[in-house]
């Protein structure tokens, strides 16, 4: 999030078919001060309105009629990769969600959410962080495994190129698939938070990721982690640590 926004606090485009869930919303974000820029009713609005306003985080239904939530986060984020996604969905396994974070979304919220946890949400991801919690990150193990046993639509396959990492960034990107913290990393790794979000800020240029959601992904995809949340050893990870991390 530019500096001017987070200044500001975030900008919310609310996106759901009903009419009760966006008035829901709305009252939520406002009354916990967080300016609600306009909603839609649809996806073909939603990329209108987020092209019009330019919201930080937009909140997406998934099932919408006329345009679904995927489609509509794919064009937002392309036309607007500034842009934050945060999928709505009533069920925490929906068939969607791993497609969505593969297309850059941030993270899911269930429909039920608690109004602290949708404003914390909000902020979370505006400030550039993923939401992907560790038993989130359970799921899309459980369903990269159902989807490449083709039981679950296919996402489109984030096409990287390991080999222009470093081997250390190569072990980071194989523990941040089990979905850590950066200080969770550090003490894994016995390095410092600052040494580690250099890593992870390096990593996430190098590979274009928009942020830990996509690089949970990239790492079952690539084999770096296994269904049931094993690590493989990365190909080129080094005998020996360099010194210094």
């Amino acid at each position: 999030m530019p500096a001017a926004a987070a200044e500001r606090g975030p900008r919310v485009l609310v996106v759901d078919d009903q009419t009760l869930i966006r008035t829901g919303f709305r009252l939520i974000l406002t009354t916990r001060g967080i300016e609600v820029a306009g909603e839609a009713a649809d996806g073909a609005e939603a990329v209108a309105a987020a092209a019009e306003l330019r919201p930080d985080v937009v909140l997406m239904d998934i099932r919408m009629p006329h345009m679904d939530g995927l489609e509509a986060a794919r064009r937002i984020l392309e036309r607007e990769p500034g842009c934050r996604v945060l999928m709505l969905t009533t069920f925490d396994l929906d068939r969607y969600v791993y497609a969505a974070l593969a297309l850059g979304a941030s993270g899911f919220l269930l429909k039920d959410v608690t109004p602290e946890h949708l404003a914390a949400a909000v902020r979370l991801v505006a400030t550039g962080d993923a939401l992907l919690a560790p038993s989130i990150t359970r799921r899309l193990v459980e369903r990269f495994a159902r989807q490449a046993a083709g039981a679950a639509p296919e996402a489109a396959p984030l096409h990287r190129d390991l080999a222009v990492l470093t081997p250390r960034e190569l072990e980071v990107l194989a523990l941040l698939g089990r979905g850590p913290s950066n200080a969770e990393l550090a003490a894994e790794l016995t390095l410092s938070e600052a040494t580690v979000k250099s890593h992870v800020t390096r990593i996430f240029a190098k590979l274009t990721l928009r942020d830990r959601a996509q690089a949970v992904v990239l790492a079952y995809e690539t084999g770096l982690v296994s269904p049931g949340g094993s690590v493989s050893p990365p190909a080129r990870r080094p005998r020996h640590r360099p010194a210094g991390g």
